[in-house]
């Protein structure tokens, strides 16, 4: 049995003490998550963080840095996820983009109302890239080379 790891990037964008997430189906759940998804063949991280994010929120971002790398095997599957996580800011927002699908709504949130909902949090990642990125740990972007 051959062992494929899935790499996946997400984004924190945070604004006035609150983080933009997206509500959306996950497992016939609706769930809470950071701007987030898989990295597609070929496509480097920061190109697919900059998609996701503009897939699931409609939003054009710019990356200013690496907040971590998350590893986290699923609970329902078992699958191995390696997540690559950036902070990024909003260059605009084009509120006519046709989101994922699987995305319900975007949402403002702080930190505790994540916490007040944390049933709701597609993974521990969500929370843990959130007190990450309050305690300030930041790496360059350059810090991933993509050759």
């Amino acid at each position: 049995m051959s062992w494929t790891p899935h790499a996946t990037v997400a984004t924190i964008i945070h604004k006035e003490g609150r983080f933009l997430m997206v509500e959306e189906h996950s497992e016939g759940l609706r769930v809470f998550n950071q701007p987030a998804g898989h990295v597609e063949q070929g496509e480097c991280f920061e190109a697919a963080a900059i998609r996701e994010t503009l897939e699931e929120t409609g939003r054009h971002v710019r990356l200013t840095s690496l907040l971590g790398l998350y590893t986290i095997e699923g609970k329902s599957n078992g699958v191995t996820y390696h997540r690559l996580c950036y902070i990024a800011e909003v260059i605009s927002h084009d509120v006519n983009y046709e989101l994922d699908s699987d995305i319900i709504a975007t949402h403002w949130l702080t930190r505790d109302e994540l916490v007040a909902q944390k049933e709701s949090l597609r993974s521990p990642m969500v929370l843990a890239c959130i007190d990450d990125y309050l305690d300030n740990r930041r790496f360059p972007l350059n810090f991933v080379r993509q050759l």
